[in-house]
């Protein structure tokens, strides 16, 4: 692929509208998304954080399998702001 090519193809990205984020009081989180919130490795989201006891209960949408743990975005933002020292 050209120069050339990869800057079209760059510009068409670019130009495409980027869809506003959802409100916190509906977004649902995944562990990527709480430890960004956080400051904190997917990991430590993981194995860590998601299963202390005071933490929210996860959503499983139904899905064939296991279905991916998603969490009420307002619900960790309380949790956490309840930690303030």
């Amino acid at each position: 692929m050209s120069t050339d090519e990869m800057l079209v193809k760059l510009l068409e990205r670019l130009s495409k509208p980027v869809p506003p984020p959802l409100p916190v009081e509906v977004d649902l989180w995944d562990t990527k998304n709480i430890g960004a919130y956080l400051k904190r490795s997917v990991d430590t989201v993981r194995d860590d954080i998601v299963c202390l006891p005071s933490f929210p209960r996860p959503i499983r949408l139904p899905t064939p399998g296991r279905a991916q743990a998603l969490y009420k975005a307002r619900e960790v933002i309380k949790w956490a702001e309840s930690h303030v020292s």
